[in-house]
């Protein structure tokens, strides 16, 4: 049987081009998710790989759309080849072509573009998560929290004001009591005391 997995990151994204691919290969089951690719945690590509047999067919558009962390793709991969599965990935056109009696040539250019293409799909992931760091870091702070001007919406949770800091700060470090009581009496962790006094320095 010839199944195709189509994947987006988002609710957002539409699954449109993976879709015709999916017709034009004639797919006989389509299995997708709206989902990320930085784990092997989704529900329709769990249940695609409970459906397969030895002998069947899996189709992605590229090696990205099964996941985005290398040693997840190259588990699957791996996982498909001790089940007697035959994946194709239309990013690898090697994996898209029938090799009769030389499967270990194709197996050896198979592998070196599953590391090329898995470890790209995990640096795109990476400098996508630095981008979204980097925007989040560049946002203003409106009553104590980041706020989106794209989604007009506020970031992440308000940083706790404590009017008395600088003074317990200054009676810690005089040594009247140490940085425990002095969260105590605050009422604050450990790592809101030393990321204040960071900024009290």
């Amino acid at each position: 049987m010839k199944y195709y997995y189509a994947r987006v990151s988002t609710k957002e994204q539409n699954l449109d081009r993976q879709l015709d691919a999916a017709e034009r290969l004639g797919a006989e089951k389509v299995y997708a998710d709206k989902a990320s690719g930085k784990n092997l945690s989704r529900e329709e590509y769990q249940k695609m790989k409970k459906a397969l047999k030895p002998g069947d067919e899996v189709y992605f558009h590229e090696l990205s759309r099964l996941g985005r962390n290398f040693t997840d793709i190259r588990n699957e991969i791996q996982w498909f080849d001790e089940h007697g599965i035959r994946w194709h990935s239309e990013d690898i056109p090697t994996t898209m072509v029938d090799f009769q009696g030389q499967e270990w040539v194709l197996k050896m250019i198979n592998d070196l573009m599953i590391t090329v293409f898995g470890n790209l799909a995990e640096q795109e992931r990476l400098m996508m998560l630095q981008r979204q760091r980097e925007g989040i870091d560049a946002m203003p702070v409106v009553n104590g929290k980041k706020w989106s001007k794209k989604t007009g919406r506020y970031m992440g949770r308000p940083e706790k004001e404590i009017s008395d800091f600088a003074e317990i700060f200054q009676r810690q470090k005089m040594g009247e009591f140490s940085v425990l009581e002095g969260c105590e009496m605050l009422g604050i962790s450990r790592a809101t005391w030393f990321n204040k006094a960071r900024k009290a320095v």
